[in-house]
């Protein structure tokens, strides 16, 4: 019978030489993870102090900020500049050859003659697009041809046609009607009607109707308030009197 006490294979001795090895080795990978820990703590330690750095840097920044946002930036004066320049350039204006007329004068106005014939009437004083449009049909012209291509033939017809415009256009496109003295629709243009409003008002004045009265005094006609709007002259501010000092005597 065999000892079951006993181990099959016997454990070798270690000597003492291998035993101080081992524990040299052991005391060395103490130190280096000591090492290590304090590395790390210093690695973790460094961020704090440099946190406190930047928090004293950013306070300055801000402090700064407000000067920086004072000071003009380069880039925005070049772009002034710019657009003056574009500004101060005039326009180029197109040869249009020799029989082009770059003014034309119709109903005592001067109309550029480089716009069209539409909007080249509706800058006449008492004409708008709708009655343009109205005398360019009449006549028998292209609306959006240019208004100083046209011959002198061309420009008299256009001409006959806005004396005549009363006859000719609707009495809803009219602006004066009922006459005071005809009693008819008529349409005014340029200097008539400035005549003619001065001549009303002096009629309103002469009857001593109500809004002539208002006329005369240089007062709202059509209802509007008086007490806070549509002041002129010496209504502009009030006026405290001024107390007179007498000197000490």
């Amino acid at each position: 019978m065999k000892d079951t006490s006993k181990p099959d294979k016997e454990t070798p001795e270690t000597s003492a030489e291998e035993e101080n090895d081992e524990f040299i080795e052991e005391s060395q990978s103490d130190s280096e993870d000591q090492t290590e820990e304090t590395s790390e703590s210093e690695d973790t330690e460094e961020p704090v102090e440099g946190s406190e750095i930047e928090k004293e840097v950013s306070k300055e920044t801000i402090k700064e900020q407000p000067e920086k946002r004072a000071q003009p930036e380069t880039p925005r004066k070049e772009k002034h500049g710019k657009e003056e320049e574009k500004k101060e350039k005039p326009k180029k204006r197109v040869d249009r050859g020799p029989d082009f007329k770059y003014i034309i004068r119709l109903s005592n106005t001067d109309i550029d003659g480089e716009k069209n014939i539409v909007y080249g009437l509706s800058s006449i004083k008492g004409i708008g697009i709708h009655m343009a449009t109205l005398i360019a049909d009449k006549t028998g012209l292209n609306r959006y041809s240019k208004i100083g291509d046209l011959t002198d033939d061309q420009v008299a017809k256009i001409q006959e046609t806005i004396d005549n415009v009363s006859n000719n256009a609707p009495g809803w496109m009219l602006n004066h009607r009922k006459d005071y003295e005809t009693g008819k629709d008529i349409h005014l243009t340029s200097t008539n009607i400035d005549m003619q409003l001065r001549d009303e008002i002096n009629i309103m004045k002469k009857i001593r109707s109500y809004r002539g009265i208002r006329h005369e005094r240089g007062l709202r006609v059509r209802g509007q308030r008086t007490s806070s709007n549509g002041r002129r002259g010496l209504a502009l501010g009030v006026s405290k009197k001024r107390e007179v000092v007498e000197p000490a005597k």
